[in-house]
């Protein structure tokens, strides 16, 4: 079964540094535009080191380096403090839901213990893409550090009461329609009862698949030139209790574009599915999906349902990212670039970024569970989960 267990957590200054000015999403999705805006909100924010870019004029800057030196440079500075001890963090985060509903989802931040996909430890459902893999480990080969945490699902029942939390929270605050809160537990009873919980069971990959390869591909390496007692033998990891009302999964949509010029779009889609007009909603169109057992095709001039002809799917999972995927390859060589949000989609579309865009319905819990349990995998991008713990809440040392 997993180890779980604390670390010194790495942390900004929170007497000089506002976290909601400081930290930021998920570095894999953030725009060039938003990147610019949260460092202009702050040269301090996490995601110089965590999105590093060429930020000066010699076109030969490894950005990679630069993130490193900058990270050991704000650890000199003050602007980023190790804690005195190993510790959990815990951290809840508040939000309202397109249906209305309040979540809170309660985890807590550790080092899990790392091990292959067949060990039985730590399941994925998800397969990756090369390149985001090789970005992430060129990162944390130069950082020596993990930035952000992984995202894992427990089945261990109980897990959220042992993360109540009645003192004070060590920050607290709201980004992105988001109420954030954190604590930091170094009580080694309550310790170790975390660490007992999360270790009677394996660790779902909810979020984060590319740094748990990564991780893993890091780790190996590292043990040919140091053996197998480094940090480099766990990764950070923001784990949740298995619980349906914390959990709030989302699809990623696909914008399409570069089809054979040749292949008539309707056409050969509608060997693939049922289609038909479709007037979406003000509000809750993934909803209306669901009702309609039907995909979206998003165009220019308008959209249209997209329902599964089951005789053409009966040999593949049943997800809308599998069968959209057999249905492109049969549109040639498209290029498609993944997006989470249905206004985002129409808007790129409409913009002429995309030739078309399809919107997809979510995956349940329970098909994610049962993927990773069995060992299988879905196509990369087909889950979204919602809201996103942020980047520099804590980070943590591999040396």
């Amino acid at each position: 079964m997993p180890v779980f267990e604390p670390f010194p957590g790495i942390r900004y200054d929170l007497a000089a540094f506002d976290p909601a000015v400081v930290t930021a999403p998920p570095y894999d999705v953030i725009s060039p535009e938003q990147r610019d805006r949260l460092v202009a909100g702050s040269s301090s924010n996490v995601v110089r080191i965590d999105l590093p870019i060429v930020e000066s004029t010699d076109p030969a800057e490894d950005p990679y380096a630069t993130a490193a030196s900058l990270l050991q440079r704000w650890l000199d500075e003050g602007v980023l403090l190790v804690d005195e001890q190993p510790s959990f963090t815990i951290y809840r985060m508040t939000s309202t839901g397109e249906d209305g509903v309040e979540r809170h989802t309660t985890g807590v931040i550790g080092a899990l213990r790392l091990s292959g996909p067949d060990e039985g430890e730590i399941l994925c459902h998800e397969f990756t893409t090369p390149k985001a893999r090789t970005d992430r480990l060129d990162l944390l080969a130069t950082t020596d550090a993990n930035l952000s945490p992984i995202w894992g699902l427990s089945p261990a029942a109980g897990l959220t009461t042992l993360l109540d939390s009645p003192e004070d929270p060590l920050m607290e605050f709201e980004a992105d329609g988001v109420h954030h809160s954190v604590w930091r537990v170094t009580e080694p009873s309550r310790i170790a009862a975390i660490s007992g919980a999360v270790g009677g069971h394996p660790v779902v990959i909810a979020d984060g698949h590319h740094r748990y390869e990564t991780s893993l591909a890091h780790r190996d390496r590292i043990r040919t030139t140091h053996g197998s007692s480094t940090g480099a033998e766990s990764v950070m990891c923001f784990v949740v209790e298995l619980v349906a009302e914390q959990l709030s999964v989302g699809p990623i949509h696909r914008l399409v574009s570069g089809s054979d010029p040749g292949i008539e779009l309707l056409g050969t889609l509608e060997q693939f599915f049922e289609i038909a007009p479709f007037v979406a909603p003000t509000t809750g169109v993934i909803r209306a999906m669901q009702a309609e057992g039907s995909m979206v095709l998003v165009l220019p001039d308008g959209d249209h349902l997209l329902r599964p002809r089951p005789e053409r799917f009966d040999a593949i999972r049943d997800l809308d990212s599998s069968r959209l995927d057999l249905a492109l390859a049969a549109l040639g060589t498209p290029t498609v670039v993944y997006q989470h949000g249905v206004d985002d989609v129409r808007s790129a579309v409409e913009r002429g970024q995309a030739d078309f865009g399809v919107l997809l319905r979510p995956v349940g819990i329970e098909q994610i569970l049962a993927i990773a349990d069995g060992g299988e995998r879905m196509p990369p991008k087909s889950t979204f989960f919602a809201p996103k713990p942020r980047t520099g809440v804590v980070m943590r040392s591999l040396r």
